[in-house]
């Protein structure tokens, strides 16, 4: 009853195999290349081979990616992977593992359906919000995913939360994830005097700027804090939106810029505090993942297993 779980970033591709307990019996990550096909037939054969599972034991396989997408017809326009336009991903996976079941979701959605399933989330509505190179989100109702017609409910960050900022990738201007992603942080905080105290650190031969800009945040550097306070703002504003439509009960934070814990949340948090109006909207809990990086993993499996 093995499941393969896929996860699709702007910057990485990972994959594990699970059980139906929600046990990762193996996970891989791996850079995006300048092909990004390429590197999700390289991660499915590197992790689907003898003695680590094989086709026959395998019984789905879930993905989680990056939208907008078309659930119905199984294809992926990611705002974040801009030669994949319209891609067949689950007919691509689908040739790749002959005769077994792919099922295809936001990544928002599944990190947020992982959080239910094998978190701390297990009752009520939840809201959960990705925060890395885009700023993906889902929402579960009692244990169910709301995915919406084509599969695209969540995107929260596309939520407009204000006048006169950069144009988004999406084609709207405004967008939360034009100040609150980890590029757009790191644009406005270079715009505005960043010098990079710290030294970028690297994954893969790649500078990450922003766990950089986290850490002269962290340190105090009035530019990077700002950054972070203006994040806050913009996530806060889609928060506050989605629950006021949605009357959800908790907020689960992940992603990679999330990764940087209280230097987020903290600003996150009080921002939610100064902005909410209606009794039920101040009751709003925010916590980050307890699942880390495998929360979309696990929200992968749990569609692949039919846990939705």
């Amino acid at each position: 009853m093995t499941v393969l779980a896929i996860d699709i970033g702007g910057t990485k591709f990972a994959a594990a195999t699970v059980e139906p307990t929600g046990a990762i019996t193996a996970k891989l990550e791996m850079p995006v290349g300048p092909d990004p096909t390429a590197t999700l037939k390289d991660i499915v054969a590197r992790i689907v081979v003898p003695g680590l599972i094989s086709e026959e034991g395998l019984t789905g396989v879930g993905i989680g990616s990056a939208g907008p997408l078309d659930a119905v017809r199984g294809t992926v326009s990611p705002v974040n992977i801009s030669v994949w336009r319209d891609f067949p991903l689950v007919k691509t996976v689908a040739q790749l593992l002959p005769g077994v079941p792919v099922h295809l979701a936001g990544d928002g959605q599944l990190m947020a359906l992982g959080e239910w399933w094998r978190g701390r989330f297990s009752a009520g509505a939840l809201l959960g919000i990705v925060v890395s190179t885009g700023i993906g989100g889902g929402l579960v109702f009692e244990g169910q995913p709301h995915l919406g017609p084509t599969g695209n409910a969540g995107h929260i960050g596309h939520i407009r939360a204000g006048e006169g900022w950069e144009p988004c990738r999406c084609g709207a201007v405004g967008c939360v994830e034009t100040i609150a992603s980890g590029p757009s942080m790191v644009r406005w905080a270079l715009a505005n005097g960043w010098q990079q105290a710290v030294e970028p650190t690297f994954w893969a031969g790649r500078p990450v700027d922003a766990k950089a800009l986290a850490a002269d945040a962290k340190r105090g550097v009035a530019v990077a804090v700002e950054a972070f306070d203006r994040a806050a703002g913009a996530l806060a504003t889609a928060i506050l939106t989605t629950a006021a439509l949605f009357d959800v009960d908790n907020v689960v934070v992940g992603g990679g810029v999330a990764a940087a814990g209280t230097t987020l949340l903290t600003p996150l948090r009080r921002a939610v505090a100064d902005q909410a109006g209606l009794g039920f909207l101040r009751r709003l809990k925010v916590e980050p993942t307890s699942l880390g990086r495998d929360a979309g993993l696990l929200g992968a499996a749990a569609l692949a297993l039919g846990r939705e």
